[in-house]
């Protein structure tokens, strides 16, 4: 152990290649840790424990490979016109009452028609499911009663998660899950897979022995360059895997490439994605690992994803990585946060409005190259993003240290549920916003499961020991006016163009009568340098006619042309439509407050209620 190498013939390990895994790791029973423990002795893992792990040990499973796809087709949907719905396989059915019971939570239980007819209400295009590699809960959570719900602690590459299917653990997970991805494609539903190869469930030096680490522990994983004894760790988690060697980066790619031609899956989301572009320690935009996917005819074919922060050193890499990736724009989420909060500068919400062409216009990447998002698994869920001045993690049981802290000055004036009619509509309306901003906005919005159904988690926002009813979706207390608006600004998405465009809104810098997209204060002139540094209230014109590189069967497309309002202050704001826009009328689209009207001419002036947003389409 000191030089690094830990293999303890003692100890059963799962078979890293393994197509499906039974079992769960028995915390309880015969030792899985390779030393004989020694509780406050960081040097106890040097000295051998002999038992027999067997018995604890979740067993590997011999799969036959005879699935038939029956024609399954890949949607292929293009970047600029994906909406993503990340969704947790057993979260999103456990209690809806009309899949079966023996099927809710499970990969049968989302490809239930009345469960994917969810998704084509809707109008996402693909679901980004959080992690389905197969999984184990750590022992610390077994010996407080709870679970890991997320499952971000892989153990299985190839395996799909057993505890997921509703027809058996001996293979049966396989065909259930290709069943899903084959369902879920007959809808036109793109599936991408939240992978986690930046890490294992293996732990530090102190932890268990379940695979990887006593076939190769120096191959495998980072260990410190002055004491091979520790690992070097920039995933929070005890370990890194090491893609800089050859045997970790074959084992990432077999699985990437398994995951697409055996379960046809459409891309990947990659959990802290920066740690697995280091180099031997820093990050690297063209090394080992970027440069193994680029080259790649099959992984470069498929969506990629990427979250771009790790834990280490100079980890965040928001924009940072090349051609062919996509990113969780968290930079996005944290400049429309504020801006809704009353923190913000409108200068930041304009760049993001337009595709964040600060971080992606640079280097030959498009709009799409930013995934959008206000909310994700990890953090408040939307409801409770407006209703929560501080997180309420207690059944978590760790004294509520847990997650982040920074969730104040929404001005809700109350935390929680409520009878004030004022505070609910207030807390209604800002969802609305949010909602609003993300579709409205240029590059890959992407909508958190249960976020249109207004499900809250109770203030917890960091569920991921949370496998009940804290985290599933609520289908008996939907909020059926939040869910048919979010439908209402889906389709409004795709069908205009104007609002997935292929190139970055750039203003004046485009060519033709009018801009691509143009920003008025409240008087209809063009916004000054007061108005960005202190304003409340903007209009951006977004131009329908002015849509480069855009064709379809060999016709340009164009679309109609918007104008969005937006007050984020305190006070209602009377905004003149710009005379600048031609003598062109405009009807209301869509409010996410108090009606203003139907239609408008040029000159008029619109009441804007106070924190709301007003959509406009041009009828000339």
């Amino acid at each position: 152990a000191a030089s690094g190498v830990r293999c303890n013939p003692a100890k059963l390990l799962i078979d890293p290649y393994a197509e499906a895994i039974d079992g769960d790791v028995d915390w309880a029973g015969p030792t899985t840790l390779p030393y004989v423990a020694d509780p406050g002795n960081d040097h106890a893992d040097l000295v051998i424990d002999e038992t027999d792990s067997a018995p604890s040990m979740p067993k590997s499973v011999v799969i036959a490979d005879d699935f038939d796809w029956a024609g399954d087709a890949r949607p292929r949907h293009r970047w600029d016109e994906t909406v993503i719905y990340e969704v947790h396989v057993k979260g999103f059915t456990a209690t809806h009452s009309d899949v079966p019971e023996e099927l809710r939570g499970t990969y049968a239980g989302m490809a239930h028609p009345a469960a994917i007819q969810h998704l084509v209400d809707l109008g996402v295009t693909a679901v980004e499911l959080l992690p389905v590699h197969h999984f184990v809960s750590e022992s610390f959570l077994a010996e407080r009663g709870l679970t890991n719900y997320w499952g971000y602690s892989s153990i299985g590459f190839f395996a799909p998660h057993a505890d997921y299917s509703a027809s058996g653990t001996a293979g049966e997970q396989v065909r259930e899950f290709k069943q899903l991805v084959r369902a879920l494609h007959a809808a036109d539903i793109e599936v991408i897979l939240d992978v986690v190869y930046n890490h294992t469930a293996e732990g530090n030096h102190l932890g268990p022995m379940l695979s990887l680490k006593g076939i190769d522990n120096p191959a495998y994983y980072r260990l410190s360059p002055d004491d091979p004894h520790y690992y070097f760790d920039v995933t929070g988690t005890g370990n890194s895997l090491n893609p800089v060697h050859p045997a970790s980066l074959r084992l990432i790619m077999d699985s990437l490439r398994h995951w697409v031609t055996e379960f046809h899956v459409d891309g990947f989301r990659f959990d802290l994605a920066s740690a697995l572009a280091r180099g031997f320690s820093d990050f690297d935009r063209l090394g080992t690992f970027l440069g193994a996917i680029h080259q790649d005819p099959i992984l470069s074919q498929v969506k990629l994803i990427a979250e771009p922060w790790d834990v280490g050193a100079d980890g965040y890499r928001v924009g940072g990585f090349p051609a062919l990736w996509s990113e969780w724009n968290g930079i996005y989420r944290d400049d429309v946060r504020d801006i809704w909060r009353g923190e913000g500068h409108f200068g930041d919400l304009a760049t993001r409005l337009s595709g964040s062409p600060d971080l992606y216009g640079d280097d030959g990447r498009r709009p799409f190259a930013s995934i959008n998002f206000v909310t994700a698994h990890d953090g408040f869920t939307l409801r409770d993003l407006v209703s929560y001045d501080g997180k309420h993690n207690e059944a978590n049981l760790e004294d509520n240290q847990d997650g982040t802290d920074d969730n104040s000055s929404w001005n809700c004036g109350v935390e929680g549920p409520t009878d004030d009619p004022d505070v609910n509509e207030l807390r209604a309306r800002q969802q609305r916003n949010l909602l609003a901003t993300l579709l409205l906005s240029q590059g890959v919005p992407m909508l958190v499961g249960g976020d249109e159904l207004g499900r809250t988690q109770g203030g917890n926002n960091n569920g991921w020991c949370q496998d009940n009813e804290t985290s599933w979706f609520d289908w008996g207390a939907v909020d059926g006016d939040l869910l048919e608006f979010t439908k209402r600004l889906i389709a409004l998405r795709r069908g205009e163009p104007v609002f997935h465009r292929r190139e970055f809104l750039r203003g004046d810098q485009t060519e033709g009568d009018e801009p691509d997209v143009a920003w008025f204060a409240p008087s209809g002139e063009r916004m000054g340098d007061e108005e960005w540094g202190r304003g409340r209230a903007v209009g951006m014109f977004v131009n329908g006619d002015e849509i480069p590189n855009r064709t379809r069967r060999g016709h340009r497309v164009q679309g109609d042309s918007f104008l969005v309002l937006i007050n984020t202050g305190w006070e209602p704001v009377s905004f003149t439509l710009p005379e600048e826009l031609a003598e062109g009328r405009f009807r209301v689209e869509l409010v996410t407050g108090r009606p203003v009207g139907e239609e408008f001419a040029t000159g008029d002036v619109v009441e804007l209620q106070d924190r709301s947003i007003v959509v406009l389409r041009r009828v000339d």
